[in-house]
This record gives structure tokens, C-alpha cells and sequence, in this order.
């Protein structure tokens, strides 16, 4: 431990992280569950922002960056995972008025197309299916860039993404506009070759 406190603190263990996308290695890649996160917010009463997780989640990307519009990402979040630091509330919204968990336990994300908007920005364009209905979402995704992980020893990628999506489009509308409607949604995220 105290050598890997050493190395670190001397910058031995900071991987050569590659920015060009170009230069990025194509291929299958799957989440690294350890170092993801899956986060929403949402206006409350028009006082202040709740914030909330998912802790269960899984995603696999197919990623070409010679032909970034061919990319996929499939995604899945068990709903009954919802974290909101609050019990009481996390059963209330995994129930009936809310996500109805038990009916729906999954929200899943496909890609469908890829435009690039910078050098490492693009906006996936996708189908949403959640509480029962299919919509199309967009996030706007950062790629951060490539690098070997010494920890794991695997090729690794790291990005960022956000979107909104309008609750009441899948039919989770109760308290409206009490609570808002609009909920953001920010991802952060390393998928390993």
C-alpha cells in the first residue's frame, strides 16, 4: 500500500490519456461498473434541484472513431434502483404513482444515430423505453479521451454525457408542476475493451 501511495504521489500511476479521437482504439467496450455514475435532477416546488441515482446499471458501446456516426450504446438501468438518500421516498417512487418499478423494472437506451458537433462532442440520438413508453431522447456526449488502465490492465474510455427528458412523455406525470417536469440527466462513465 505505502508503495502505491508512493508511486502515485510521484505520478507513476496517472495513465498517458489520449485526447485525439482519432487515435482512440475501435472496438467492443463494456461499462466499468466501478467507475460509473447515472445521475438525475429535478426541480422541486421551484424552490430548489433534487438530486438522485441510479446505482444499477449496465451499458456496452460499440465505438469506431474512424466512423464515430456508426458508434452504438446500449444501455439498461434497473429502476429499482433509485437512490435518493431517503428510503421512505425511494419506495414511494418505485411504486404505482411513480416509476411502478415491479411492472417496468427496466429503463432501456439504444442508439440510433451519431452527429458530431466538435472535436470530442457529439449528440446521440436514441429510443428511450421507460415506464412503458418508447420516445427519443438526445444526450449530448464528451468523449475525455483513451488510455491503458494499469489498475484493471484493460483499454479504457472515458466520457460524460447530459440530456433532459420531459417525465409526463412516459407517463410518469404526478405532482406536475409541483415537481418539475423536465428531468436532467448527466452520466459519467469509463467502458473497458
Amino acid at each position: 500500500l505505502l508503495a502505491l501511495l508512493f508511486l502515485s504521489g510521484c505520478g507513476l500511476l496517472v495513465p498517458s490519456v489520449n485526447t485525439q479521437l482519432s487515435e482512440l482504439r475501435s472496438g467492443q467496450y463494456s461499462l466499468d461498473k466501478k467507475h460509473a455514475s447515472l445521475i438525475f435532477k429535478i426541480g422541486h416546488m421551484g424552490l430548489s434541484t433534487y438530486v438522485g441515482r441510479f446505482d444499477d446499471f449496465n451499458a456496452a458501446l460499440d465505438f469506431d472513431p474512424k466512423n464515430i456516426a456508426a458508434t452504438k450504446l446500449d444501455a439498461q438501468v434497473a429502476v429499482a434502483s433509485i437512490d435518493v438518500n431517503n428510503a421512505d421516498l425511494a419506495e414511494s417512487l418505485r411504486g404505482s404513482t411513480w416509476f411502478d418499478a415491479e411492472k417496468f423494472p427496466q429503463a432501456v437506451f439504444t442508439t440510433v444515430g451519431v452527429e458530431p458537433l466538435t472535436a470530442n462532442t457529439f449528440r446521440f440520438t436514441g429510443n428511450l423505453t421507460l415506464h412503458g413508453v418508447t420516445a427519443p431522447v438526445t444526450l449530448d456526449v464528451t468523449f475525455h479521451g483513451g488510455a491503458d488502465n494499469i489498475l484493471t490492465g484493460r483499454y479504457t474510455l472515458g466520457f460524460s454525457a447530459a440530456g433532459t427528458i420531459r417525465r409526463s412523455v412516459f407517463g410518469i406525470d404526478s405532482y406536475i408542476p409541483m415537481v418539475a417536469d423536465d428531468v436532467a440527466i448527466e452520466v459519467y462513465a469509463e467502458f473497458q475493451k
